[in-house]
């Protein structure tokens, strides 16, 4: 193990044992962190991606479960001795048309809120003593551009993702100086979710400023970005490739 790979700030990704959240955890790598991959159930997934980083280790856990929640923050202090940097990446949705109230029912809610709201609050709470010990800790978590507009696979994704900006904004006000809070809200992103979304990826295409559908390394060098900008809190950084100008 190299001396930066045995030595270097920490970083626990939520929901990286693929897509957004595995880029995420590559990029951290590359740039000298000892990442932590987490995932729910996928666990072979995550385990050979933590393999192929230096220093890094897998943890399996359930962000939506409050021991399970704090229980991986825990062992990510134990296994590799501090956190500097927590990625909130962990999520869930339904595909629903937004004006089929009826298929958004209560358990649909209860399910994305679940993970995607509470999990994000239990691991943050968790983690925030042991960011705050570093006296330069910071949180990035992954939003969505469905939380800046009408938009999104489901009514109740978008408000979950509406209600992270939100608190990503008061835990800014709140835990600063010791911790900076930010926000990623990518657009379409190109991902096993995203694969069937033709006519998205046709407008995304030919509309937006930059013409192209994004990728998982371009949600990664922002969340880089955010970790790294040491006088920026509270931001919610669009990375769509202006489609929120259209």
């Amino acid at each position: 193990m190299t001396e930066t790979a045995a030595t270097g700030p920490v970083a626990l990704v939520t929901g990286s044992s693929s897509g957004i959240g595995e880029a995420v955890a590559r990029r951290l790598a590359a740039a000298g962190y000892r990442v932590v991959v987490n995932s729910a159930r996928s666990v072979a997934a995550g385990q050979a991606v933590a393999a192929e980083l230096p220093g890094a280790v897998y943890l399996q856990g359930d962000v939506a479960d409050p021991q399970q929640a704090r229980e991986l923050v825990e062992r990510t202090v134990e296994q590799l001795g501090r956190l500097d940097l927590l990625v909130n990446n962990a999520g869930t949705t339904r595909i629903i048309p937004h004006g089929d109230l009826a298929a958004a029912d209560g358990e649909v809610w209860r399910e994305i809120l679940d993970v995607n709201v509470i999990g994000t609050w239990q691991v943050t709470t968790a983690a925030v003593p042991h960011l705050e010990a570093t006296g330069q800790g910071a949180i990035v978590n992954i939003s969505s551009i469905a939380g800046c507009r009408p938009a999104g696979s489901s009514v109740p994704y978008a408000v979950s993702k509406a209600a992270i900006n939100h608190m990503t904004r008061l835990l800014a006000a709140s835990l600063g100086p010791a911790v900076r809070v930010n926000a990623v809200a990518p657009g379409l992103i190109d991902t096993p979710w995203t694969a069937d979304f033709t006519e998205p990826r046709k407008w995304v295409s030919t509309q937006a400023p930059l013409q192209r559908v994004g990728t998982t390394e371009d949600v990664a060098e922002a969340v880089l970005a955010l970790a790294r900008a040491a006088y920026t809190t509270g931001e919610v950084l669009l990375v769509d490739g202006g489609t929120h100008l259209r």
